[in-house]
């Protein structure tokens, strides 16, 4: 078995608790209201097709013309970002300087070019990390292998060599595929037990 020498962290879910309804909590008066808006207006899926590099501001007019009667609403889903932000999961973010000691570590996350920096500002783990592969800067997603393949060629990686850490399924099925060692984190996981039982920590 070849030794690690890389650690690979997606983010969202991983290192940073990301959720729109800690801003539209603030903007709907009852659940069911913000609910129905998520599920039906600005969703999850319409989210992800920013993470692959389509730019918010025409995400967002043309969903302003699909839904006019949300256009505020709507606006406020890149305008107020930021607020979707909860912080930081400490009890892994945490692990991230002392890894990066012993470790080439990186990140590899499905994310709006326009909206990362403002999650990098923000975050002190990220100054430990040697390079990081976003979604939307390479107009690739996670699963698909191609944005693997980007990270491993950027940073000349080995994945037998690189540990992959994420909190989506099919991401960690992806890397399975391609040689990586994984830890498919899930609110279950004690991520600091896992990595002290490979003796990693």
């Amino acid at each position: 078995m070849e030794q690690i020498k890389n650690i690979v962290f997606d983010f969202g879910g991983v290192l940073i608790d990301w959720n729109p309804e800690y801003l539209y909590k603030k903007v709907f008066d009852d659940q069911s209201q913000m609910e129905h808006f998520l599920n039906n207006v600005c969703t999850y899926k319409w989210n992800v097709l920013q993470d692959t590099g389509r730019p918010v501001a025409i995400a967002t007019a043309e969903k302003q013309q699909e839904f006019p009667e949300y256009k505020d609403e709507i606006a406020m889903y890149y305008g107020r970002w930021a607020e979707m932000l909860g912080g930081e999961i400490e009890q892994n973010s945490r692990l991230v300087k002392p890894l990066s000691e012993n470790y080439n570590t990186y990140g590899l996350t499905n994310w709006s070019a326009e909206t990362i920096p403002v999650a990098m500002e923000r975050y002190d783990f990220f100054k430990h990390l040697k390079g990081i592969v976003v979604s939307g800067d390479e107009k690739l997603i996670k699963p698909d292998p191609k944005l693997y393949y980007v990270l491993l060629d950027r940073y000349n990686l080995n994945p037998e060599e690189t540990l992959f850490i994420d909190d989506n399924a099919l991401n960690i099925d992806t890397a399975n595929l391609l040689g990586f060692k994984t830890i498919h984190f899930t609110p279950e996981v004690n991520l600091e037990e896992k990595l002290k039982e490979l003796g990693m920590l």
